[in-house]
């Protein structure tokens, strides 16, 4: 005689289903302190960006006002009409049109050779062993934490004497201030770099070098293209960095009688808002202040999804 076994409701032999309120996903399975944090959150990020966001558009708006407008009403937000002369009056007054090229120049060599030398150094301390290694790594990570105001004296001075040997390096000179942000910059750009070059698999270079690789080729051709995320969002901290850097350009660019002046953007902001004397062009200055932030603003926000990318790369490797 057969028996006949009929097979479980579940469908799945052996499977027990959940008990209630386990192993659930979303919001019936959120605890409530989940649902606090989250709320927290979001809560915090809502007001963080208000206050990055909001001081902004209100240095736009008033881009747009006449001076009587901003003293009578500096709050609002809404301009009774868009004075577009102040735009013209603060490029030609802050001599904008020599700066942009002046700070193009500086910033674009401060940054190459800041990506150059940094990647550089933070790939042969994380992926070479040597006597001295965490040494000087730990002195890049040292230049982290020394604020360039203590060492303005010594730095003036040493410019100073380098000049006298080396003129191309003297006061008022492009390579001097390029130099200068270039050690300024280096110790931020190694920390991060240094991170992002360990999470790279071994594997890739090991087989570089069997076929035939030079360590420079090695590092030119295959370890620096996949390093790319992180590149590039290092890349663009520098430029933000230096491009807004306005105390190293005020102390050490001093021109010599008879020259010239060579200046970044921030030092000719300053001089707008300085130099009026009896004077009061607040709607030039916050015209000045939105050429100056837009160029940078429009940078992060093309490659702000690579931005991300290089910043979440060591941990989702």
């Amino acid at each position: 005689m057969s028996t006949v076994t009929t097979p479980p409701a579940t469908g799945t032999v052996g499977v027990q289903p959940p008990p209630p309120g386990k192993g659930r996903s979303g919001p019936k399975g959120s605890s409530v302190g989940d649902v606090a944090v989250s709320g927290f959150s979001h809560l915090f990020l809502i007001v963080w960006g208000a206050m990055v966001v909001l001081p902004l558009l209100w240095v736009v708006m008033s881009s747009f006002k006449s001076d009587a407008e901003i003293i009578r009403n500096p709050l609002s937000m809404i301009p009774d009409g868009l004075h577009w002369d102040n735009f013209s009056r603060a490029w030609s007054n802050g001599h904008f049109n020599d700066v942009f090229l002046d700070t193009i120049i500086i910033v674009g060599g401060g940054v190459f050779f800041t990506m150059l030398l940094g990647s550089m150094a933070a790939y042969v301390l994380a992926r070479y062993e040597f006597p001295g290694n965490r040494v000087i790594y730990y002195m890049f990570l040292a230049g982290l934490t020394l604020p360039v105001y203590m060492a303005a004296v010594p730095l003036y001075k040493g410019i100073d004497n380098m000049g006298k040997i080396l003129p191309f390096l003297g006061h008022n000179q492009y390579a001097m201030l390029i130099l200068v942000y270039v050690a300024w910059s280096l110790s931020f750009t190694v920390f991060f770099m240094h991170s992002f070059f360990r999470t790279l698999p071994s594997t890739v270079a090991e087989a570089g070098l069997v076929d035939g690789c030079s360590h420079t080729a090695l590092f030119f051709r295959v370890m620096l293209p996949m390093a790319k995320p992180g590149l590039i969002s290092i890349g663009i901290f520098n430029v933000i960095g230096q491009w807004n850097q306005w105390y190293l350009p005020v102390l050490l660019m001093q021109p010599e009688s008879g020259e010239t002046k060579k200046a970044p953007i921030a030092q000719a902001l300053i001089d707008l808002s300085v130099n009026q004397g009896y004077r009061s062009d607040w709607s030039g200055m916050f015209a000045g202040l939105t050429m100056a932030m837009l160029p940078v603003l429009a940078v992060y926000i093309i490659f702000q999804r690579q931005v991300q990318a290089g910043l979440t790369g060591s941990i989702t490797k």
